[in-house]
């Protein structure tokens, strides 16, 4: 009896130590997961649900997809239709202040991505917004709009206003240089500075965006007063004169800040 009770206390010290090890190469999986998005990546997303200020609170969760495949270094890539999900940080809803030349306080909405799901690991982010567009703007993007009875394919203008056809491969400047890429899996492109938002050396991910895409596009009286490129990861639209709404189909670049 005492030779089997050993054997069964060192078979599940030993399970025990399986069950660690596995723990840990997952633990490390994820981690070279998250390592492998590097700072400035782009990731285009749109977004599932609508937010309403006026009923939105705190905490509530949100959700986005990625619009096309991401290529990352080393062959890695995240899948389009991968999962997004965050949370509302803060919700301010439009109250009109009636006290005499009073100031009228901005609606705002504050959102924070927390993850990025893909191949069934859940990798942990911090994004800033490089530039969103609304709803009616993203849909008109995705595809072809004739401009006159000889041009039977159309011409596809990206948010941002860069223009191409959709048999071109390469995407040119107005100056002929090359600035983007047509290809099966979606549209790529350096980066380009522009306002506020800096370019980048390496290829990213734009889908629906032109490569010098920055700032708020759509949004009548929308702007963007942190876009969470400070590192805190938390971007937040604002509107003056009535209460934010951000529609379900609202698009937007994202880009992986620089760890500090």
């Amino acid at each position: 009896m005492i030779s089997n009770r050993i054997m069964v206390k060192a078979f599940a010290a030993g399970f025990g130590s399986l069950l660690f090890s596995v723990a840990g190469i997952q633990s490390q999986a994820v981690a070279a997961s998250a390592a492998a998005i590097p700072a400035s990546t782009a990731i285009p997303v749109r977004f599932e649900h609508s937010i309403d200020t006026k009923h939105a609170k705190t905490g509530d969760a949100i959700t986005a997809k990625t619009m096309q495949e991401i290529v990352l270094p080393g062959g890695q890539s995240i899948a389009r239709g991968s999962l997004l999900t965050g949370h509302i940080v803060s919700s301010e809803a439009f109250r009109f202040d009636t006290t005499p030349y009073a100031h009228q306080q901005s609606s705002t909405l504050s959102i924070h991505f927390d993850k990025l799901e893909t191949g069934g690991t859940a990798i942990p982010v911090n994004l800033s917004v490089r530039a969103i567009a609304n709803a009616l703007d993203s849909k008109d993007a995705t595809y072809a709009h004739g401009i006159d009875e000889t041009d039977h394919l159309g011409t596809i203008t990206l948010i941002g206003g860069l223009s191409y056809s959709p048999l071109d491969k390469t995407i040119l400047s107005e100056d002929g240089d090359a600035i983007a890429y047509n290809r099966k899996h979606g549209l790529f492109a350096r980066l380009i500075p522009s306002g506020s938002c800096s370019g980048t050396e390496t290829e990213q991910s734009v889908s629906i965006f032109s490569p010098d895409a920055c700032g708020v596009y759509g949004f009548a009286d929308d702007y963007m007063p942190q876009t969470g490129s400070d590192g805190s990861g938390t971007f937040t639209l604002a509107t003056r004169g009535h209460s934010l709404k951000l529609y379900a189909g609202s698009t937007a670049l994202l880009q992986v800040n620089e760890t500090k």
